[in-house]
């Protein structure tokens, strides 16, 4: 992961940070996404929020369900449909691992981060998530807030 942050064309446009927080993550999965050129620009300018998304195995395709993904502005006549459906790219093999993790009770696929590769390419990584409870969300919380308060005793403990 260090090696892709040093490259000038690595470049997170949108990060679903309340995904982790929501569900545990069993795994995550690097996709690819079909574009239009409209959309590639207004990526570009980093003006995209997964948070309110989902994927879904749709008739044997995986689907990007309600991404937002913001109007660019110099292609106002062939410009594109803001939360239009979009599909994801991935093997046969891992479409069927994915839909057999959703058949499973209260499991989804959660979008974890949009982002331009080393490439320069846009893809997407979606995770195999469970959802939490109420009280699975607190413990996290707590743990966290731990965490911070360890940090701040030997910081100034020494």
């Amino acid at each position: 992961m260090a090696k892709e942050k040093s490259n000038p064309n690595y470049k997170v446009i949108a990060e679903n940070r309340r995904a982790r927080f929501d569900y545990a993550i069993e795994e995550d999965l690097e996709c690819g996404i079909i574009l239009e050129g409209s959309e590639v620009k207004s990526l570009r300018e980093g003006n995209a929020n997964i948070a309110e998304s989902y994927a879904h195995v749709d008739n044997g395709e995986l689907w990007l369900v309600n991404a937002y993904i913001a109007p660019y502005e110099q292609a106002k006549t062939f410009g594109h449909e803001e939360r239009r459906k979009r599909k994801l790219l991935v093997s046969k093999k891992e479409l069927a691992r994915l839909w057999n993790a959703t058949q499973r009770k209260g499991m989804t696929l959660v979008p974890l981060v949009l982002y331009f590769n080393h490439k320069g390419l846009a893809k997407l990584k979606i995770g195999i998530a469970k959802g939490k409870k109420a009280h699975d969300k607190r413990e996290t919380q707590a743990k966290r807030d731990w965490g911070r308060q360890k940090q701040r005793l030997l910081r100034h403990g020494e």
